[in-house]
């Protein structure tokens, strides 16, 4: 058989690996559009809460000289005070005293602040707003205390410059943030699916090392299902019902095998024997009859097998009456011989009986009905085949058969005790086949006198 070829992109492992990266991208996506749009709001909320934290950092760094006053800020933030220089009408500070008297300023002077103090003076911790030439402003005051006197340094920036500031503090650290994020992200769900996936396919190894060690020597092994997943548990279970569906056709097959070798066995070697002791006074009508005899074996035996087979079978609109009447004429040498009538009944309302069927095969099966009921029917006596739209029925009117043999009527190689010849035991057998793989019911019934054999459509024999 040839291998079944395997695509690396129909591997289950790379499409769980696909959508976990999928969905990593995808979060990563959500989150980088999320902040898109709280940047792009420009909320007054915001803007006071990034003016008050700028100005708790430049009051962490204002320096004081010995005496206690204000001259500078620390170094920390050069990289700033250029904003303080170049944009002096869009940002300054001042540092001042509880009466609101300046002790530090930065470049922008007096002119920044407004006139007569309003919400800047006198100052206190807070936020605070003003206008200025028209332009809104918005600012913070946070308190230094420093050797027992309290100082206050207020930060005022125009509402366009607040803005820029925001950005350019706050969007470096969430452009690092979220790149930690998503490397953190995409790794830890690729160790996630790596991981989810040794597992997962642990088992799975297990089941298919199990079933590639299967053979016709162990037919009775079966799959185990512990730590299989759910998923995965009705495929396991459908296999073992193959599997026993598998074993119980092997062993059939083995045991028919072995039957039909011992039967085969006995006619060749009388054969054998009289072909050794061949004398001018050998009977040779003995011989022929066994060769007969293992003919219509071998025959039979090649029937059983043709009918086990479901593609045999060519199903198709037919007239059942008409094959019984043909089945019936084949066989009229035969109940001849046996002082035995042969009579076909349809329904009285109709000419054809119409199923749908293989026509061959239901011949043989009508034939090989009759042919056991000729073989049991006493002489003088009538073999009736009724035909109806639901069931075909032969019945004798011989010695019939005891309840307890009921069940072995259609066991391979079974035979009768009263039968007229020789046969193989593999008549009804055929039969059974033929019945069940249209889909039919063949059942025997005891009758006073006889025995009635019925092919039901529906699974009822008729009362």
């Amino acid at each position: 058989m040839p291998s079944v070829k395997r695509a690396w992109t129909n591997s289950l492992s790379f499409k769980v690996i696909l959508a976990y990266l999928a969905g990593s991208l995808l979060s990563v996506l959500i989150i980088v559009m999320v902040i898109k749009g709280l940047l792009s709001f420009k909320s007054p909320i915001l803007v006071e809460e990034d003016i008050a934290e700028h100005a708790e950092h430049i009051a962490d760094d204002v320096v004081f000289d010995a005496s206690g006053r204000p001259v500078g800020l620390t170094s920390d933030l050069n990289h700033v005070a250029w904003m303080f220089e170049t944009m002096k009408d869009d940002i300054a500070y001042r540092v001042v005293d509880s009466t609101g008297r300046v002790g530090l300023m930065s470049p922008a002077g007096k002119a920044f602040w407004p006139e007569g103090g309003g919400q800047v003076a006198p100052p206190r911790p807070g936020r605070f707003e003003f206008e200025r030439d028209g332009k809104p402003y918005r600012g913070a005051t946070e308190a230094i205390p420093d050797q027992g006197q309290q100082w206050f340094l207020q930060l005022a920036a125009s509402a366009r410059l607040s803005e820029l500031l925001r950005l350019e503090f706050a969007l470096p650290f969430m452009g690092i943030g979220m790149a930690l994020f998503s490397a953190v992200l995409l790794f830890v769900f690729g160790v996630c699916a790596f991981v989810t996936m040794r597992h997962v396919q642990k088992p799975l190894r297990a089941l298919s090392a199990s079933a590639a060690a299967i053979s016709p020597r162990s037919l009775h092994a079966r799959l185990q299902g512990g730590g299989v997943p759910t998923e995965i548990a009705p495929l396991v279970d459908s296999f073992n019902r193959v599997l026993e569906r598998v074993e119980q056709g092997f062993r059939v097959q083995q045991e028919f095998m072995a039957t039909a070798a011992h039967e085969l066995k006995t006619p060749l070697a009388l054969i054998r024997a009289q072909i050794e002791l061949l004398d001018p006074h050998c009977d040779r009508d003995s011989l022929l009859k066994d060769v007969e005899h293992m003919t219509r074996q071998v025959q039979q035996l090649l029937l059983l097998a043709e009918a086990s087979e479901a593609h045999n079978y060519m199903l198709a609109p037919t007239d059942v009456l008409d094959v019984a009447h043909e089945a019936a004429s084949y066989l009229q040498r035969m109940a001849q011989a046996a002082n035995v009538s042969i009579e076909v009944r349809g329904s009285a309302d109709t000419d054809t009986v119409e199923w749908n069927a293989d026509c061959g095969a239901v011949f043989t099966l009508l034939k090989n009905l009759l042919e056991n009921a000729i073989q049991h029917a006493p002489a003088g006596s009538v073999v009736s085949l009724d035909v109806s739209s639901q069931a075909l029925s032969v019945r004798d009117r011989g010695p019939g058969v005891s309840p307890d043999q009921l069940p072995k009527l259609f066991v391979r190689f079974w035979r009768g005790a009263h039968r007229r010849d020789h046969g193989a035991g593999l008549g009804l057998a055929i039969c059974q086949e033929i019945a069940q793989a249209h889909g039919w019911e063949l059942s025997a019934q005891a009758m006073a006198p006889g025995l009635r054999l019925t092919v039901s459509r529906d699974g009822r024999p008729p009362s």
